[in-house]
This record gives structure tokens, sequence and C-alpha cells, in this order.
């Protein structure tokens, strides 16, 4: 009988806080256990190095950004890669020269590093005020060819922007992934996004035919005075957007999930949304 090419993939949803080693630890124990069921690349939310401190702008937050291939939480997710034989999107503060960026390091199941995208689009607003701390991303959308599959890894903001998962299809992803972190929103307490934070990505697997693991952190995080809630809600979605696994706003764990390579490729093609892109018509009308 032949075998079809397969891939199981997982996310982590938890709460963090100030401690940079016992966020590390805490990450590395939900890996081991994610691994421990089959995992093949695991992905943690953004930005797991400490709280979200995006919340205000405060200089003292640079402190806390390192050069990529030195960042504590890469040389742990290495070690820790290399250990179980997975892959991990691992998600930084990073520091180059005086640019500063929120960042994804890949690292491969043999713990090397395949490279670094760097968030593309930037959020400026209340309770998320990532321009004061981050560059826009110089690196162009990429995927990357990992030991169990090709992947595409987008961060927050990206997910809400239909060209960001589109190009990551283009290149050749077989599986896209969010790490994020999003919650309620300083000027209305009552405001929760949730539903269209997932229907938005529902949207890409739908239109490109591709899984989707999305992982947003939990709990209520005080910096310095400025207050926090993490809404979580953190899913899996099929090729056909469907949500094949998920976990609620309060939960911590990990969701896990098989995904057919061979029938998701076969689906997408029968469905001829590649094969019906008018490039020539688009360039007219795209500002």
């Amino acid at each position: 009988m032949a075998q079809y090419r397969s891939i199981t993939v997982a996310g982590i949803q938890t709460h963090y806080g100030p401690d940079l080693d016992g966020n590390i630890d805490r990450t590395t124990e939900f890996v081991r256990a994610a691994a421990k069921k089959g995992a093949q690349v695991i992905l943690p939310s953004e930005l797991f190095q400490g709280i979200y401190f995006c919340t205000k702008q405060d200089p003292k937050w640079f402190l806390t950004a390192f050069a990529a291939e030195t960042h504590p939480c890469v040389v742990a997710m290495q070690a820790v890669a290399k250990e179980f034989g997975v892959v991990i999107p691992v998600s930084i503060f990073e520091k180059d020269g005086p640019r500063y960026y929120n960042s994804i390091v890949i690292v491969d199941a043999d713990g090397a590093v395949l490279g670094t995208y760097r968030k593309s689009h930037i959020p400026d607003g209340p309770g998320y005020q990532e321009k004061y701390y981050f560059r826009p991303g110089d690196t162009g959308f990429k995927v990357w060819k990992t030991r169990f599959g090709t992947i595409g890894v987008g961060i927050c903001w990206d997910q809400w922007y239909p060209e960001c998962a589109r190009a990551m299809v283009l290149q050749g992803a077989e599986i896209l992934f969010y790490p994020t972190a999003i919650g309620s929103e300083p000027y209305d307490a009552a405001l929760d996004t949730h539903l269209q934070w997932q229907r938005v990505m529902q949207g890409h697997a739908v239109a490109n035919a591709v899984p989707i693991v999305a992982m947003n952190r939990i709990g209520l995080e005080d910096n310095d005075g400025v207050k926090q809630k993490f809404y979580g809600h953190s899913f899996i979605t099929d090729h056909r957007g469907d949500l094949v696994e998920h976990i609620g706003a309060d939960e911590e764990g990990v969701l896990i999930h098989t995904f057919d390579l061979d029938l998701i490729e076969s689906y997408r093609a029968d469905w001829g949304f590649f094969r019906d892109r008018r490039t020539d018509l688009y360039a007219q009308s795209i500002i």
C-alpha cells in the first residue's frame, strides 16, 4: 500500500509572566508533552519570552531584545528541538545592531536554525503600541523546508492580511502557522474580537486550501499599571476552513492534529484557486 505524506502539528496555549527562564521552562514542558503525543511541528505563542510589553511605551523593554542567534529562547528551543526531534517556530524580540524586530526563528528537528522571518505588518493602537518597539520586517514573506514539510509562518497582525497567507502558499507552504498575542481592547472592555480573529484565518484556509495553526496566550497581564487580558481561543483549521481543534478563553493546553498532505495537495489542485488567478489584472488595480 502506498504511503501518504502526513504531518502532525501542535500549538501551545498558556499564560506567561515576567520571568524569562520560567517562561522557557513552561514552554519546554508543553513541547515535551506535545512531542510525546507525536507532534512534529510545535508552535508556542507570540513573544513567549515575557509579558506582552507593547501595551505601553517604555524604553526599558529594549533591554530584553537579543540577536536572533543568541536569543535565550532560541538557544533553549534548539536544545529542545534536537532532544525531541521536532520543529519549533520561536517568536522573539530581535535586536540587529540599532534595529529591533518582532521575529520568528525557525528551528528544525535537528536543532539547526533555518532562518528568520521579521513581522511585516506592525500594529499601532491602544494596547498594541508595537510601532514604538519594532521596525517593519525587511525579510519578505518566507517558507521553510523542514524535516516534516514546508511551512509558512506569519506573526499576529500579519494574520489579518490575505496577501501574507497567499504569498506563503504561492511559495509552496503546505501549512501556515501564526503565533499571536491578542485580547482585550483598552478603549472598550466589552469588545471581544476572537470570532473575527478566527474567521479571517478560516478564510485564508479556504482561499488557499491550506491548514492553519493559530496560537494565542491567556491570562491577565500587568505592565506597570497597564492591564491586558488575553483571550485565548487558539485553534487549528483544516484546508476547508473547518475548526478541527480549538481551546477556550482561559484554558491552557496543547492542540494536536494530523494532516494528509497528499490529500490536501490534490484538493487544492482540484479547486483551481491557483489555476484561475489573474495576475495580469491584479497589477492594474493594486495600489
